[in-house]
């Protein structure tokens, strides 16, 4: 088998485990990244509500212009050690009353400190370090000044080289996990699909040589035990399959040797010198017997060979069986005449089949009984209904009983209870078979039984 371009389920699977497990990282990476930014935001807003209200706090002490100009050193004062604060105070005039040294602030974010709600602005500052800051408008003390704009930011720069070492190290995780969970799912895998492994060998050391092999259900996981069930029930199917070809292949070349022997041997010895008309005329005649006991061979054995045994019903009609049984009671009149045989029919019903298949399956049976009762003897035919569901045609017959060793083997091709009795007249083994594949392919089935010197041959077709 050509394996070019099939997809391992190994690989499949090792694949869908590791995407699955690298996508559920991602996600918490992208996750614990944005938990992570929003609490540096939350500690930025929360400084930055601090020194404002701080800021407000100090401009509403101041009471007059002289603790006004005093104010800046006091806020210089208290920014000491907040190194990534900056603070800026304009009066209303916009004239600057304190300034962090080297801070930066957008001038829309002072345009806007008169908004209610004070909303954190991000912006590149100087040497493209961010910030985020705030702005209000804020009273003093002093009456009729016009309230000042405060402005507060913090520097971030700290903030984003922890997030960038952050991401850095949680992407390389990430990575490492993908690659550490593709591994072990591939060996996950490979232990999981170890069982299907062991079942390819056992079955690669199947032959026909060895068809009773099975696979050993109980080492196999409870997934898989159907499957190898499955196989074992298909691998005996195969092997009765195979006797029974074999069987046949066997008993079919012993029983086609004997005549073509026989029309050989016959003919070297007729060709060996000259004979009179009348003796070629002999010879002829009973060479037409042979190769009409082959056709008749060679007939039945097509028949049987229709799909799988199953004969295929042409069409189905309304058959009385018991005319059938009588028409082919006058046929083996004479036979049965000339055996001192006594003939008995009796019941009558009819079926909806093939009554040409019928009629032969009733006529290997009453064939076969006749064949088989000594003189003197009695056949009895009936038909009558059994379980309200099938009709039964029986024949039943006076003599030699069959052994009870041989009974489930009576309907099987070729198979004769006394294997010495291969006369031309005692037929080539088929007709019991043939009967058998009518029945199944009507949906019925086919019995015997012998005992106290009495043989019955059931038919049970269903009504």
């Amino acid at each position: 088998m050509n394996l070019v371009g099939k997809k391992s389920i190994t690989l499949r699977l090792t694949l869908l485990f590791a995407s699955v497990s690298t996508t559920v990282l991602l996600l918490l990476g992208l996750l614990i990244a944005s938990l992570v930014e929003r609490h540096f935001e939350e500690l930025d807003v929360e400084l930055l509500d601090g020194k404002m209200e701080f800021l407000h706090h100090a401009l509403e002490k101041v009471r007059s212009p002289r603790e006004l100009e005093a104010l800046p050193g006091q806020l210089e004062d208290s920014l000491v050690g907040y190194h990534d604060l900056a603070v800026r105070v304009l009066k209303g005039d916009g004239q600057l009353l304190y300034t962090t040294e080297g801070s930066t602030f957008p001038p829309e974010l002072l345009a806007g400190a008169g908004k209610q709600v004070l909303r954190p602005t991000l912006w590149i500052g100087s040497e493209n370090r961010p910030y985020r800051g705030i702005a209000a408008l804020a009273r003093t003390g002093i009456q009729g000044m016009a309230p000042v704009v405060i402005a507060v930011s913090t520097d971030m720069t700290h903030h984003e080289h922890f997030m960038y070492s952050f991401k850095v190290a949680l992407w390389s995780v990430v990575g490492f996990a993908a690659l550490l969970s593709g591994f072990l799912g591939w060996l996950a895998v490979r232990r999981g699909l170890a069982p299907l492994r062991d079942i390819s060998r056992s079955a690669a050391g199947i032959t026909a040589n060895r068809l009773n092999r099975r696979l050993v259900v109980e080492s196999i996981p409870a997934e898989l035990a159907e499957v190898a069930q499955t196989l074992n029930e298909m691998l005996a199917r195969l092997e009765a399959s195979f006797r029974r070809l074999s069987d046949f292949s066997s008993d079919l070349a012993h029983e086609l040797r004997t005549p073509v022997s026989n029309l050989l041997t016959q003919t070297q010895v007729t060709l060996s010198r000259l004979r009179t008309r009348d003796e070629y005329q002999d010879i002829l005649a009973s060479n037409a017997e042979e190769l009409e006991r082959l056709s008749r061979t060679i007939s039945d054995m097509l028949f049987l060979a229709k799909p799988d045994n199953d004969l295929i019903v042409p069409h189905r009609e309304k058959v009385d069986l018991a005319a059938e049984i009588e028409s082919l009671s006058e046929f083996y009149e004479a036979v049965v005449e000339e055996k001192g045989i006594s003939l008995i029919r009796s019941g009558e019903g009819a079926v909806f089949g093939d009554r040409l298949m019928l009629r032969r399956a009733i006529g290997n049976l009453l064939s076969n009984a006749i064949r088989h009762t000594s003189k003197k003897g009695q056949i009895t035919v009936s038909v009558g209904p059994m379980d309200n569901a099938y009709l039964v045609v029986s024949v039943e017959n006076t003599g030699k009983t069959i052994a009870p060793e041989h009974l489930p083997r009576v309907f099987d091709r070729f198979y004769r209870v006394d294997p010495s009795r291969q006369r031309f007249g005692e037929g080539a083994g088929l007709g019991l078979a043939i009967t058998r594949s009518i029945a199944h392919a009507h949906g019925g089935d086919v019995g015997v039984r012998s005992e106290n010197g009495v043989t019955v041959f059931d038919i049970r077709l269903p009504l």
